[in-house]
């Protein structure tokens, strides 16, 4: 039998730390697996569902977007992947009773663990202007009132159509038509906050936003730099292939303010070996600073340029464009700032030139701890530099490798979720459906906010995701969301932003990876993109949460009827009965789907064509990779502040918390937690149980607060700090963006550390 949801929040003011862990996965993730599954789903239902998995016949997992090697294993999955299935799949669920019992005022007052507990939702639920609680409402009444506030609007453009990252790439397809149907590109998505830097820095220099190796190039590196990223608990399965590129000889490389257990060692709980000892991954750790990154890069291109016979002349010459602008900009480089920017040692850094000279196959992965800073653009494309200069990209065991953080949140892209679409799949849209797009770009993540805050937005829905939770300056953002006329989510569970609603709100319950999806024409299946650019279906196995529930398709094709009625010519029947008709029309607008059916149809599904790996064909501006110059940046701290990552606890995945403990950081039964280093924390007399004020500091002068944290003394890099988000989303300014991607700046928070009346 499945556990009961929690009666009340827990008491989080008092966690246990313990000393870091040392080595990832093994037994205890076994077990701690087992206990929050069995929990949530029941020994059965633990076991129909978890060994559909990632298999060619089941679901993808709606965890992270690592790929899956094509020969499976029976348990394709890991911890964190099992978390997110379960919650999911959970017996538990939200009725109307439940919203009858629990006010909003009351739900406001929840935190996002309890009230992600609860289960899935099972019916749609309204809040009228002035009440204080959701009630039921029939699907037709529900499409009634947002084509009703959709059409009364001054412009299309006063709406905003939001996307979660494991949202199908139908449903995307969709939701995108739709929306350029209605008049506008406001589709900001989560892509925003997380991989948009990515995206900006690879499409200016190699001219695909994506990534360019697949897992058979990782197998087969020489070298491979894992640069702020923590694969084990933000991407578990990625340990298994790096695994298996030790185990090839590969030498790994691990650049991070935080030692992270998962790229210490790896203790496989696929075989006996991995689970006794396990294996050692990292070679060489570089302790980094937080926003060090570009100047390390820029000092080792330095070092490659001058070293005889380093750089891969051929490449360059045929293939490259702006290297002599680069070359000089590198030649500046200086050791003294370099030392000063990313903290570390000289004889390190050395080292680390040493394992690349020594590397003829090379690839660079990261994550958001190179995405969040003001200057991460230009820190990305100091990394495709580096690779450029000998010629790593578009060769076996080479490239590119930002990895995704959402199971689709790349698909979700590829089928147009985007504010600044290209004019070309526009082109291709207006030719197919016979209507006219915008051509002016919408609203972002961060502009969408401004929007509501300055009323030139009136409309929010979202598809999927957590919003509220999820995004910068928690105060103006809920404000922001309260201005709105109406606010609509499409979830499986409740989060943080059903509680936080415009005038009106609807809360309308969709179907999950897991659960069947069952329509006029049979049974469905979906598709979603991997990091890699892999292409496969998903299928759920179980019964829906309830009979009330939709499919994402069905949602926006009737939204769709019910706001573009009989004006709109596309089919919106046809795609919500047939979601093979969907795929017909993807395979001719989207470059790459040519009969999309037919190949995904195939166990395993297929690969996206990439120039840049594919042929070293780079449909850039010059038609070639771009070398590029930007000055070195680097945050700059003030005396006695320090500066602040927010991050994600290993009982976590995005806004969704699973537990309160973060084992292989040493907490357990908190998360107002803050790490700082031993040394900083005696300089600023903060003894290890302490409770302190997270006071951040902003040019705009506004104090933001997240007050009784407790002090945990880490071994993490001089002068910075970490603690989880998001309750610390409320200290990064709304206006602190990376340039060009304007992606919040959550990993380079400058903070003072205030003495807290909490004990």
């Amino acid at each position: 039998m499945a556990a009961k949801p929690p009666a009340g929040d827990p008491v989080q003011d008092a966690p246990e730390v313990a000393s870091p862990q040392h080595a990832a996965a093994g037994l205890p993730a076994i077990a701690h697996t087992l206990r929050m599954a069995h929990e949530q789903m029941g020994a059965v239902r633990t076991a129909r569902t978890l060994l559909k998995v990632n298999q060619k016949d089941g679901f993808d997992c709606p965890g992270c977007a690592w790929p899956e090697e094509d020969k499976r294993h029976t348990a394709e999955f890991c911890e964190n992947g099992a978390k997110a299935v379960a919650e999911e799949a959970t017996l538990r669920r939200v009725t109307p009773a439940f919203f009858a019992a629990h006010p909003l005022s009351a739900l406001a007052g929840r935190s996002g663990y309890w009230l992600g507990q609860q289960g899935r939702i099972t019916e749609p639920m309204y809040l009228a202007e002035g009440s204080d609680r959701y009630e039921p409402v029939t699907w037709e009444r529900a499409f009634e009132l947002i084509a009703g506030e959709l059409k009364s609007l001054d412009s299309p453009d006063e709406a905003l159509f939001y996307t979660s990252g494991r949202t199908s790439n139908e449903a995307a397809f969709l939701f995108q038509l739709f929306a350029r149907e209605f008049g506008t590109n406001n589709l900001p998505d989560c892509s925003n906050m997380c991989h948009e830097s990515s995206g900006s820095a690879l499409t200016e220099t190699i001219g695909v936003g994506k990534g360019s190796v697949s897992l058979e190039d990782l197998h087969r590196a020489d070298l491979i730099i894992v640069a702020g990223q923590n694969p084990g608990t933000n991407h578990p399965r990625m340990l298994t292939a790096l695994e298996k590129a030790k185990h090839a000889g590969a030498k790994i490389i691990s650049v991070n303010p935080l030692p992270e257990a998962g790229l210490e060692r790896f203790k496989n709980p696929q075989t006996p070996q991995g689970m006794l000892k396990g294996t050692a991954l990292t070679d060489l750790f570089l302790q980094i600073r937080l926003g060090g990154d570009q100047a390390l890069f820029r000092l080792l291109n330095k070092l490659i340029l001058r070293t005889e016979g380093a750089v891969d002349e051929l490449f360059v010459r045929e293939h490259t464009h702006g290297y002599e602008e680069f070359a000089a900009a590198a030649e500046a480089a200086d050791w003294d700032e370099t030392l000063t920017a990313t903290g570390l040692e000289r004889a390190d850094i050395e080292r680390a030139l040493r394992m690349v000279l020594d590397s003829e196959r090379v690839i660079v992965c990261w994550a958001m701890g190179l995405t969040q800073h003001k200057h991460s653009v230009p820190t990305i494309r100091e990394v495709v530099n580096f690779l450029l200069l000998r010629g790593n990209i578009g060769r076996t065991g080479a490239g590119v490798c930002p990895v995704r953080g959402h199971s689709n949140v790349q698909g979700d892209r590829t089928m147009g979720i985007f504010e600044r679409p290209a004019p070309a799949f526009l082109d291709a849209l207006d030719k197919e459906f016979g209507i006219t797009s915008p051509r002016h770009h919408g609203y972002d993540v961060v502009r969408a906010i401004q929007a509501l805050r300055d009323g030139d937005a009136k409309v929010f829905f979202a598809m999927g995701g957590n919003f509220v939770s999820a995004t910068p300056d928690t105060h103006v953002t809920e404000a922001a969301m309260r201005k709105a006329r109406l606010t609509v989510h499409v979830s499986t569970k409740l989060n943080r932003s059903h509680v936080v609603t415009g005038t009106r709100a609807l809360i309308l319950p969709t179907l999950g990876r897991t659960d069947k999806d069952v329509q006029k024409s049979g049974k469905q299946f979906v598709t979603v993109e991997d990091s890699m650019s892999m292409v496969h279906a998903s299928r759920g196995n179980l019964p829906p949460a309830g009979p009330h529930l939709l499919s994402e398709p069905a949602i926006v094709a009737r939204m769709a009827r019910a706001t573009l009625g009989a004006g709109s010519a596309t089919p919106w029947e046809e795609f919500e009965q047939d979601y093979a008709s969907i795929r017909d029309r993807i395979s001719r607008v989207v470059p790459g789907f040519k009969d999309f059916n037919a190949r995904v149809a195939r166990p395993g599904g297929f690969t996206l064509p990439h120039g840049p790996r594919d042929e070293r064909r780079f449909p850039t501006a010059t038609g070639r990779a771009n070398f590029t110059a930007a000055p070195v940046e680097y945050p700059e701290l003030p005396a006695g502040r320090l500066l602040l990552q927010t991050l994600r606890s290993h009982d976590q995945y995005n806004t969704t918390i699973y537990g309160l403990d973060d084992r292989y950081r040493g907490i357990k039964d908190g998360r107002r937690v803050v790490m700082v280093n031993p040394e900083d924390a005696r300089e600023l007399g903060l003894a290890d149980g302490s409770y302190t004020d997270l006071v951040s500091e902003w040019k705009d002068g506004v104090e933001r607060r997240a007050p009784g944290f407790r002090v945990v003394h880490y071994p993490t890099a001089r002068g910075c700090a970490a603690a989880y988000y998001p309750e610390t989303n409320v200290l990064v300014p709304l206006d602190a963006t990376a340039d060009t991607s304007n992606t919040p700046a959550s990993k380079s928070v400058i903070v003072r550390l205030e003495q807290s009346p909490t004990t």
